[in-house]
């Protein structure tokens, strides 16, 4: 039934997908907003489930070389599985410090924990680009993020 590797990720995807969008659909209505927090996830989600639709029906075929990409060195799972920790406590603490403070820790942390050494300007990008979205989300936009701790 599923003969490449592309219709098997596909398949997860779309799974994946529906989840998402079911999630998506249970958001949180807000009155007085001309976009709602949900407009953006639900649009990703249909995205998604678009683009693993044609992911299915790729007829590109899978090379010997494409197989051996797939494999991970043994001294990078560590590092992976340490950013997968960082995403998961962005999830954690999202709603409770708010967007602003847990995407410049996560920015921050994240950066450091894989490598970058130049802390100055690290602090800068990860204090300005959830600044930036923030402000373009919240006044631009009128959707609304996690506030959190922060007054404003």
């Amino acid at each position: 039934m599923l003969k490449t590797m592309n219709q098997k990720v596909s398949i997860f995807l779309i799974l994946l997908a529906v989840g998402y969008l079911y999630a998506a659909y249970n958001l949180k209505k807000y009155p007085y907003v001309p976009v709602d927090a949900d407009a953006v996830p639900k649009v990703l989600g249909y995205l998604l489930i678009g683009l693993a639709i044609i992911l299915f029906f790729d007829k590109s075929s899978e090379t010997e070389e494409d197989k051996e990409k797939r494999d991970v060195p043994k001294k990078e799972i560590p590092i992976m599985l340490g950013v997968g920790g960082f995403i998961f406590l962005y999830i954690f603490l999202l709603e409770i410090l708010g967007f602003v403070v847990t995407s410049a820790l996560f920015i921050f942390g994240c950066s450091l924990f894989l490598g970058y050494s130049r802390h100055v300007m690290n602090a800068v990008v990860s204090i300005m680009v959830p600044g930036v979205l923030y402000v373009t989300f919240t006044y631009l936009l009128n959707i609304i993020l996690p506030q959190g701790i922060l007054p404003f």
